[in-house]
């Protein structure tokens, strides 16, 4: 059967490739990762004067690396990842990637949540409402990417690190008055104005990521296993 184009995410328990290369069930799951490192990297200018005194500026964007390593592999549990990696050619072309500690939220969590107002590149603190229709809700270490009709390259992914409600709250958040509402604290702050009404996707949230390396090998044990890890880190557009 004919498909529209190639699947763009690393193979997966989750997520299944054909060798055409389509995303499809009938495709072969990928391989489990045996562990995962995860890296938050945001440069900092940090100075010190003779008196003690600190100064302190953000001064490249934020971006997240992750460190991939699996279990030994039989031939047919390797090959798929691995042509997957060779076709984007290094550092050349991005792709996505979802990891199993956000597969799903700290709480389970079902519905839609929205962005309450405009969000303005820069904020790092934005109202959600919803919660009155939704099942669970977000909690600090749970991850998303913003869904909006009016940005669609917006990619990158945030993690929350605070959650306040029109109880628990700063006493000069006025905007914050209802049960429906949530302000979300996130890291890093937000990369792109957001569009009000736009959408958060916090189940399996996926990651833009490109290799660290230009270079991919492996090594083929004489048990006939081939053992394999990655690097990547956040590629935005």
């Amino acid at each position: 059967m004919a498909f529209s184009s190639f699947a763009d995410r690393l193979p997966d328990p989750n997520y299944k490739i054909t060798e055409a290369g389509e995303n499809s069930n009938s495709g072969t799951a990928g391989p489990g990762f045996a562990s995962v490192k995860f890296t938050a990297n945001q440069p900092v200018s940090f100075s010190r004067t003779n008196s003690g005194r600190v100064t302190t500026r953000s001064i490249v964007g934020h971006h997240w690396s992750i460190g991939i390593t699996y279990n030994p592999m039989t031939r047919d549990e390797f090959e798929p990842i691995y042509n997957f990696l060779l076709e984007k050619r290094g550092r050349l072309k991005p792709f996505f990637v979802a990891l199993p500690q956000h597969v799903t939220t700290r709480t389970t969590t079902s519905g839609t949540l929205s962005v309450q107002g405009t969000i303005t590149a820069g904020d790092s603190n934005f109202l959600v409402d919803g919660m009155d229709s939704l099942t669970g809700g977000l909690r600090p270490g749970d991850m998303f990417t913003f869904s909006d009709s009016g940005n669609s390259n917006h990619h990158k992914i945030y993690k929350v690190v605070r959650v306040a409600d029109s109880t628990n709250k700063l006493s000069s958040d006025t905007a914050l008055n209802t049960s429906d509402e949530r302000r979300l604290y996130v890291v890093p702050p937000v990369e792109k104005d957001v569009t009000d009404n736009s959408t958060l996707t916090y189940a399996s949230p996926l990651f833009r990521v490109v290799q660290k390396s230009d270079v991919q090998e492996y090594s083929l044990g004489t048990n006939n296993l081939y053992t394999f890890s990655l690097n990547l880190e956040e590629a935005q557009v």
